[in-house]
């Protein structure tokens, strides 16, 4: 099934054989220029020899120009100079140590499920954004993101939560992203409504 929006990619069947990306369904990107080659041109420094991992969650929502950055963009601080010296060769690599290229990893990338991201925002290295949270346009987001909640700015804050703790750990319980398609189908108005017992009584 492909979406009915013309400029909308389904991105699971885009990371087919790329054994360093998770994708679940029904998560799309939007973009009227180009939409094919995301984990290309939208998924940057993600080389197979830093070994990090994307997720991007199902029901997922990335907006035209988002980007993820991933740990092949970092550069190890601890020392001096950041300079990457051992990937130029010239005998730059000899004696290099790989402890050096850890020291700038921040880790796998998760984007939850029913996430939006929205227009030229960016995620960058190691950030697990929780379910049903909102990314504002043209954000930077630089730390962890909570269930629900709506970061903006740069770097990303948390603006607001969308529902209090009692509602969100509710929500988070029902995970209705986990249902199969036709419960999903069926409860279409009580996942995009506001009545939670609805919501709860359909799981």
């Amino acid at each position: 099934m492909a979406p009915a929006y013309g400029g909308t990619i389904f991105l699971r069947p885009l990371a087919k054989g790329r054994d360093n990306v998770t994708v679940g369904p029904y998560a799309y990107y939007d973009d009227q220029d180009e939409t094919r080659d995301f984990f290309d041109r939208n998924v940057l420094h993600h080389y197979d020899f830093v070994g990090d991992h994307l997720t991007i969650g199902a029901f997922c929502a990335i907006a035209h120009g988002a980007r993820i950055v991933m740990n092949g963009g970092t550069h190890a601080m601890d020392g001096f100079s950041t300079f990457p010296f051992n990937i130029f060769g010239h005998g730059w690599d000899a004696g290099f140590d790989p402890a050096s290229w850890e020291a700038g990893r921040k880790g796998d990338t998760v984007i939850g499920p029913d996430v939006w991201i929205g227009n030229g925002a960016t995620i960058m290295p190691g950030v697990t954004i929780g379910a049903g949270a909102i990314v504002a346009a043209a954000s930077v987001v630089t730390r962890d993101v909570p269930a629900y909640a709506v970061v903006a700015g740069n770097p990303a804050r948390t603006v607001r939560r969308r529902f209090d703790d009692a509602i969100v750990a509710r929500l988070l319980a029902i995970a209705w992203w986990d249902w199969d398609v036709a419960r999903i189908a069926r409860n279409l108005n009580a996942i995009r409504g506001a009545d939670l017992a609805a919501l709860e009584s359909a799981k």
